[in-house]
């Protein structure tokens, strides 16, 4: 089994911008209406869908309201990729930061209002 999350959204152009330059994502396939990329190691998948589409379902048709999801992304070096974000001016919603459980982390936030919480996991001392 696959999973690809989707978010249907007005800012195809703006989200495909944000996740190529500041998270190294690559482009599986796209049209007028469709956008689904993939991370750098081609591992997870995350798809855009244009609101109401005369092609789509009802169910598939109301765009995001911008609250309520958030994205994970796992990464080898913390540190690097929060200097590397920042050197983007990318704005930095949570600091670079340790957490009693083991994460060590920060988090943006995507053209479409979706926090990303990007993080090293580690065994808590």
């Amino acid at each position: 089994m696959k999973l690809n999350a989707g978010i249907i959204t007005n800012k195809l152009a703006e989200t495909k911008a944000f996740y190529q330059t500041v998270l190294n994502f690559g482009v599986t396939f796209e049209n007028d209406f469709y956008l689904l990329l993939h991370t750098p190691n081609q591992q997870a998948e995350l798809s855009f869908l244009l609101p109401n589409h005369p092609t789509q379902r009802p169910i598939f048709q109301k765009p995001f309201a911008g609250e309520g999801v958030y994205l994970t992304i796992e990464v080898d070096d913390i540190d690097a990729e929060y200097e590397r974000i920042r050197s983007l001016n990318v704005p930095v919603s949570i600091e670079l930061r340790d957490e009693p459980w083991g994460d060590r982390h920060f988090a943006i936030v995507d053209p479409n209002g979706i926090g990303i919480d990007l993080v090293t996991y580690s065994i808590p001392e």
